[in-house]
């Protein structure tokens, strides 16, 4: 004798492929099914509905595969409301906590379904009884007496649904294009980009060292001078190097221009940091005419706000750059809430630092020239990333051309 559940699925299941996912979790994990009931919305705009059996030779089998389908969105057919356990200590939790996909999600208290706020993949939910209220929380930030779900009872995943009328993101998120980036691509990412701004929505570039190295850092900083990027993510790479290039010319002591090495060069990164100590802040240092170009000078004279997070590996650093790593998350999580489109390039540990703090709802782009980083950002959860496989150099001033020539057309110039 197996192992048996009802669940149910509703929405729009089978044009966003949730039902087809579904079915390969469950036969891939030994599992079967029996479809109860199935309902089929009869216009576009109408949802789907279906109840199914899932079968297990076990009952450990069963749960496996009930938690694996539990972040498709899929739930049980009665559901109990959530199961809650005080935290004993600051950061001590219960075991069994639930934790977090990056998907919508909502638990059930009191009868009633509540959304959990401020969700970010691998976090733990937090539900205030007396307010009604959940969120999502670091297991770092946990203090003694939250009240944490335990187990998947009563919690349920709102997975992504592809629209009806899909976008360059609803049509490729999740894959990796291995071409060079095409002019339709980027013409169509710029488009994204047009419309976010028109709506007011918030755009953050993640970037990394080699926009400099390749000559990008004029097409950024037009963008950031154009108003197109509300933050910019970084570590102290990217910085030291826009500043080194601004004063001598070269980046890793290199001359951009030949691409050949400068007598000396090899200093100059050391050279720029230490001005910049002197100065006392990336914006002092803009303020008083050290710095007169660049990415860094275009987020100081623009008020774009940036948020340097340090390494093990930094030279200086920069006065600026956030050493603690709790503390660049925060920084981080403050302002990539109300983002509509995040621009990762050329920076692997970056990208993964913010995707994973990034709800699924938020458009992404990753541009890499390796293509494992960019299956590894969606490995590590990111899944809505589009992912394409390009120098900076390439794909940054490509984009900043369309944004000029779509911008001019709109307006009619």
């Amino acid at each position: 004798m197996g192992e048996a559940q009802e669940i149910e699925l509703r929405g729009h299941i089978i044009d966003s492929g949730i039902m087809t996912q579904l079915f390969d979790r469950v036969m891939d994990m030994g599992g079967n099914f029996e479809i109860l009931s199935f309902e089929i919305g009869k216009k576009k705009t109408d949802p789907s509905y279906t109840r199914l059996r899932i079968n297990a030779s076990s009952k450990e089998k069963l749960r496996s595969i009930l938690s694996e389908v539990h972040r498709l969105g899929a739930r049980p057919v009665e559901v109990k409301d959530v199961h809650l356990e005080a935290a004993e200590a600051d950061r001590v939790v219960p075991k069994g906590f639930y934790t977090t996909s990056n998907h919508p999600t909502q638990v059930k208290f009191g009868g009633e379904w509540i959304d959990v706020a401020a969700i970010e993949m691998d976090f733990l939910v937090v539900v205030d009884p007396a307010k009604k209220t959940a969120t999502a929380k670091a297991l770092g930030k946990i203090q003694k007496g939250d009240m944490v779900v335990v187990g998947e009872q009563g919690v349920s995943v709102i997975y992504p649904e592809r629209p009806r009328e899909q976008s360059t993101f609803e049509f490729m998120h999740g894959t990796v294009s291995s071409e060079r980036p095409s002019e339709t691509l980027i013409a169509n990412i710029a488009k994204e980009i047009l419309g976010i701004r028109k709506y007011g929505g918030k755009i953050a570039v993640v970037g990394g060292p080699a926009i400099i190295h390749t000559g990008a850092d004029k097409a950024l900083a037009s963008m950031i001078h154009d108003g197109y990027i509300d933050v910019l993510f970084a570590g102290n790479a990217l910085a030291t190097h826009d500043i080194e290039y601004n004063l001598y010319g070269t980046s890793l002591g290199m001359d951009i221009s030949t691409g050949n090495p400068v007598m000396g060069g090899h200093k100059h990164h050391l050279y720029a940091i230490s001005e910049i100590m002197r100065a006392g802040s990336i914006k002092n240092a803009v303020d008083t005419g050290v710095i007169t170009d660049g990415i860094m000078y275009e987020c100081v004279k623009n008020n774009v706000p940036f948020v340097l997070a340090g390494s093990i590996r930094d030279d200086g650093p920069l006065p600026d750059v956030i050493q603690d790593v709790m503390q660049a998350q925060d920084a981080m999580r403050k302002h990539i809430e109300g983002c509509s489109m995040v621009l990762m390039i050329a920076t692997l540990l970056h990208s993964i630092a913010v995707g994973n703090c990034l709800p699924s709802s938020v458009k992404t782009v990753c541009v890499d020239i390796n293509p494992a980083h960019l299956t590894k950002l969606m490995d590590r959860g990111t899944t809505q990333a589009i992912g394409i496989v390009s120098d900076a150099g390439t794909f940054l001033p490509l984009l900043a051309q369309q944004l000029r020539i779509q911008s001019h057309s709109e307006s009619g110039n």
